[in-house]
């Protein structure tokens, strides 16, 4: 028993006050025998007494019987109280407290990993890792303008809330009843109409706590939320989009709209500070994925921040960029090398090591689709960067990565990495590169 909570609750010396306990025990236990043995000698007993204590046998056995017995209905006692101590720690019918115990004690000693995007993509991701480390760490765009979001930071004042809530419910350690009361969105009421519940509630705490970084603090303890969630910058961004053709569009939701190739991106204002938090855990990281997401609307706007980028390059950890699986409207026609390019043009070359790729391209796209599967190409191969390619697309939407899949190919990597480091895959896959180019096999 002591093992499994000093496993739940390291450095609290539960050993030594257990071996006190059992101590103390054991004294009264031999106060007991001796009051006994004491009865024994000079009260008389009545005859069935001695049936009851197996006098017929001989005192070896009768002790080894009684030790038997009693560690028998000691290990029953302390099964049973260790699952009554630990039942709050039970979720969704799981019933292996120790196997519970040993994956909440390894996420502890998990790697540290900052996850940088938004939207969807993020949440995706954020959902794999958290079975991994609860040293979790997403960094999110606040360039969203669009829907719910967008309603409330015109009319509040306020960070838009839509990607936070999306992490929140994707790091949340809950019922599925309050992730789905969160992701709920009103379909009725002038007012609410489009409003989903985890925006309110997220702006609900915003007027009671006094600031944004507390709402998310407060709201990520009330949904048990593994790790921690912060904005890129606290400043009013803007985020605008110049086309190929020298139109120009203002705003996260209308880039899309366009249906144009882009350009370039930028924030207005051009330089806003970088949220500390965010900064600090970019520095302490073992690991960054940046990615997967929106290329030019949830990515980059974290990294136009430019703390944020240059903090990226001064941290000594491994550095992953996510390819996204499908093309989107902002990024009609790319395949993985005009990804990395729209990297090296906005923050510059090699932000990042490696480029995790999808490898099956062996599903249907609906054909009235108008997205793509992002493939690879030579060029991007032999572009310098370290190209991973890992079976990581879901099955059941194709155009969206599979948290799980996902995350394991990321920790494969992670683990792999003081070997990958000396080697970058040139687009042959045979013998040791085959190995290392592919992180599915």
């Amino acid at each position: 028993m002591s093992s499994y909570l000093k496993l739940l609750y390291p450095g609290m010396h539960i050993k030594r006050w257990l071996v006190l306990l059992l101590v103390g025990i054991t004294l009264i236990s031999l106060g007991i025998a001796y009051l006994i043995v004491q009865m024994y000698r000079t009260q008389p007993f009545p005859w069935y007494v001695g049936y009851l204590t197996l006098q017929f046998i001989e005192r070896p056995i009768r002790g080894a019987l009684f030790i038997t017995v009693g560690a028998i209905v000691s290990a029953v006692a302390i099964l049973r109280l260790n699952h009554s101590i630990l039942a709050p720690f039970l979720t969704n019918g799981q019933e292996n407290i120790f196997e519970i115990i040993h994956q909440h004690r390894r996420r502890q000693r998990g790697p540290k990993i900052v996850a940088i995007g938004g939207g969807t993509g993020l949440s995706t991701l954020l959902r794999g890792l958290k079975e991994y480390t609860d040293n979790l760490t997403a960094i999110v765009t606040v360039a969203d303008d669009g829907g719910s979001s967008g309603r409330l930071r015109a009319e509040l004042g306020i960070p838009p809330p839509g990607d936070f809530r999306q992490c929140l419910v994707a790091l949340a350690d809950v019922e599925p009843l309050m992730t789905r009361l969160f992701q709920y969105r009103f379909t009725e009421g002038q007012a609410l109409e489009g409003h989903s519940f985890g925006n309110l509630f997220i702006a609900a705490m915003i007027a009671i706590t006094g600031n944004f970084e507390r709402a998310i603090r407060e709201s990520s303890r009330v949904l048990a939320v593994r790790g921690q969630i912060v904005p890129s910058t606290l400043e009013n961004v803007t985020l605008w989009a110049e086309f190929e053709d020298g139109v120009v569009a203002r705003g996260e939701s209308s880039i899309p709209k366009e249906h144009k190739r882009v350009r370039r991106v930028f924030l207005q204002p051009a330089h806003p500070a970088a949220y500390p938090d965010a900064i600090r855990a970019i520095l302490e990281a073992d690991l960054i994925v940046i990615g997967p997401g929106s290329l030019f609307t949830s990515v980059l706007p974290n990294l136009l921040v430019e703390d944020i980028a240059r903090s990226i390059r001064s941290s000594r950890a491994m550095k992953v960029y996510v390819c996204n699986v499908a093309t989107e409207a902002e990024t009609d026609g790319f395949y993985v090398m005009d990804h990395i390019r729209a990297f090296e043009q906005h923050v510059g070359p090699h932000l990042f090591q490696y480029v995790l790729v999808n490898s099956n391209l062996n599903v249907n796209l609906s054909p009235s689709a108008p997205t793509r599967l992002v493939t690879l190409t030579d060029e991007a191969a032999n572009s310098g960067y370290n190209v991973i390619l890992a079976d990581v697309i879901d099955p059941v939407e194709p155009r969206r990565h599979n948290p799980k899949k996902l995350a394991l190919s990321l920790m494969r990597l992670y683990e792999a990495h003081d070997h990958l480091d000396h080697a970058s895959w040139n687009g042959r896959e045979t013998g040791e590169e085959r190995t290392l180019a592919r992180v599915d096999r």
